[in-house]
């Protein structure tokens, strides 16, 4: 049975990894089923067994994306003590790969489109969004943040980064506003949140 089970995680984790590349490439749109099945070699039978339509293998593709890029901003952070400045370099990593085109793609071009706002933001809440919410808390226990305001500049500063990822995105030179984007929000989080007196 748990040869069976380990197959299973094994050929759904290959399917991910599999569509990952393709939507990336592809977009959501331009990257067919068939292709997928072409490359992994699997039935269509095999497939809906772990995956009952596209977009539900859409939906599995961003919430591993998005588990990556929380790794990678958590990694970033955790070399910081204190709390603002571990903020800043989560918000700053996010930046970063807001210029890696697999992000654009999946993550802020296609999934508000492919899953609704609704499933967007509840993949968003558990990654990027809850990360955020956590990262003020300490914050908000030094006085440099209210408590009660937690909550709203949580989705002020997800709002502001999710646009500045955007910007990224459209810029001719992703490399020149990517740059650009790191000391706004440096210097944005420096004003925001300013030490208690």
């Amino acid at each position: 049975m748990n040869k069976k089970v380990e197959r299973g995680r094994s050929t759904r984790e290959q399917l991910v990894a599999i569509a990952t590349r393709l939507f990336a490439a592809r977009g959501y749109e331009g990257a067919s089923i068939e292709a997928v099945l072409q490359e992994s070699g699997l039935s269509r039978g095999a497939l809906y067994h772990h995956f009952v339509s596209k977009e539900a293998l859409f939906d599995a593709v961003l919430e591993h994306v998005e588990a990556g890029i929380a790794e990678k901003t958590l990694t970033a952070s955790r070399a910081h003590t204190d709390p603002v400045e571990a903020l800043r370099a989560g918000c700053l990593a996010w930046v970063r790969l807001a210029g890696d085109p697999l992000v654009q793609r999946i993550v802020l071009l296609d999934a508000p489109a492919v899953l609704g706002w609704e499933r967007w933001r509840a993949i968003e809440e558990r990654y990027g969004f809850g990360l955020l919410k956590a990262a003020l808390r300490p914050i908000a226990e030094q006085g440099r943040l209210p408590a009660e305001l937690v909550e709203p500049f949580a989705h002020m500063i997800l709002a502001a980064m999710n646009e500045t990822a955007l910007l990224i995105v459209r810029a001719e030179d992703g490399a020149a506003a990517t740059r650009e984007a790191e000391v706004a929000v440096s210097e944005l989080l420096q004003r925001l949140l300013v030490p208690a007196p």
